[in-house]
């Protein structure tokens, strides 16, 4: 770690006085009076937490941390958990790497760590899944490690507190540089904690609450310049357009015909209804023609889902055919009642409520949590 000044001690001691006031109450943080009584965070809450939230909202990961805590109280339970079934639980997500990933580190910590997570950033970074960040987090978090914590909440507030006029990405190595030499040695997790809370709360995207923020004397983008075109941002590349198709087969009871995607790639081990081989680099053909069976086939609209790197545009259509129908391949029917309980990918939520209006009471696009990094 970097020698801390002075000046990044005493912003360090506001911002940990900040928290023990206005932390937020989450199901998989230990809270200040909880810590000050001796009280130590579960390593797999918070490694399970911080995976979720790699491009996903706080709020949309609530459910789903305590779904995944009921289901699999342990590391061990959730090596030992049926792949599957973690797919299906973390439906909706989004992001199916990481569900991939985290069914990995499991197996991992159970079988060579004996269910006990490494402490060091090292030893956890050398876990699947695992990247910088997300050993950064687990470090100083649930080890009380002084690890340099640096997410999308902490790079808009660093970025704010030094004027850093170096667009991201190019930025973060001077980033994770001065959130390293403001990082205390003492409670080095809830300073990560506050950081993350205050970018949330108080040094936010758009009108930030600059009055209300415990550093606003240390503040160099309040000064000078306006705080809100802080971080400083190259220009986005437009996403590309993909075409591709999708095939909603429906029985006479009401089932759905699923199969399963192949174990790699996109959004790969989830169930799916047929379709076309579209890649985030290629279209699939997207007429009627690429029909994966016999049957009478109505064109009933498109859908369109926005990927990290691409947009997809998906012709949606929908036959009504017996369900042992011969040809149709290695998938299944689905009864109506138990199709919300499948692994379905948001975008093949979507194309079945495209085809049936009325298949899920709620279909939304995927959650992103403001500037998270994934490391799958």
């Amino acid at each position: 770690m970097m020698t801390m000044t002075s000046k990044a001690a005493d912003a360090a001691a506001l911002l940990i006085a900040w928290y023990d006031r206005h932390h937020r109450d989450l199901p998989w943080r230990i809270s200040p009076a909880m810590a000050a009584r001796g009280v130590r965070p579960d390593p797999y809450h918070i490694w399970m937490s911080e995976v979720m939230l790699q491009q996903t909202t706080v709020q949309a990961v609530k459910a789903y941390f305590e779904k995944f805590r009921g289901l699999w109280p342990t590391v061990g339970d959730l090596a030992a958990a049926d792949t599957e079934e973690v797919m299906k639980a973390w439906a909706g997500l989004g992001y199916y790497a990481r569900a991939r990933n985290l069914k990995k580190c499991a197996e991992a910590v159970a079988r060579d760590h004996g269910g006990v997570f490494p402490d060091t950033e090292e030893g956890l970074k050398a876990l699947p899944g695992i990247g910088d960040y997300t050993a950064a987090a687990v470090a100083a978090i649930a080890f009380n490690r002084q690890s340099a914590v640096l997410d999308g909440n902490v790079e808009r507030v660093i970025s704010r507190l030094h004027a850093i006029e170096t667009p991201l990405p190019a930025a973060k190595p001077q980033m994770r540089a001065l959130v390293a030499a403001m990082t205390p040695q003492e409670r080095p997790g809830d300073f990560a904690q506050g950081m993350m809370d205050l970018g949330a709360t108080i040094c936010t995207p758009r009108r930030p609450a600059c009055a209300l923020c415990p550093l606003n004397s240390h503040c160099l983008a309040l000064k000078i310049a306006d705080p809100e075109t802080f971080p400083r941002k190259a220009a986005k590349k437009e996403k590309p357009l993909r075409l591709g198709a999708a095939f909603v087969a429906i029985d006479p009871s009401g089932a759905v015909y699923l199969r399963k995607r192949a174990d790699t790639g996109l959004l790969g081990g989830m169930t799916e209804v047929p379709g076309t081989a579209w890649t985030s680099r290629v279209d699939g053909d997207n007429s009627i023609d690429a029909r994966p069976f016999p049957a009478q086939w109505q064109a009933c609209g498109a859908i369109t889902h926005v990927f990290t790197h691409f947009e997809l545009r998906l012709s949606v259509y929908r036959a009504t055919v017996a369900g042992a129908s011969p040809g149709i391949g290695n998938g299944w029917w689905e009864p109506a009642e138990t199709l919300g309980a499948q692994a379905l990918p948001t975008v093949m939520k979507k194309a079945i409520a495209q085809a049936i209006p009325h298949a899920f009471a709620t279909v939304g696009t995927e959650p992103k949590r403001q500037m998270r990094k994934t490391t799958a």
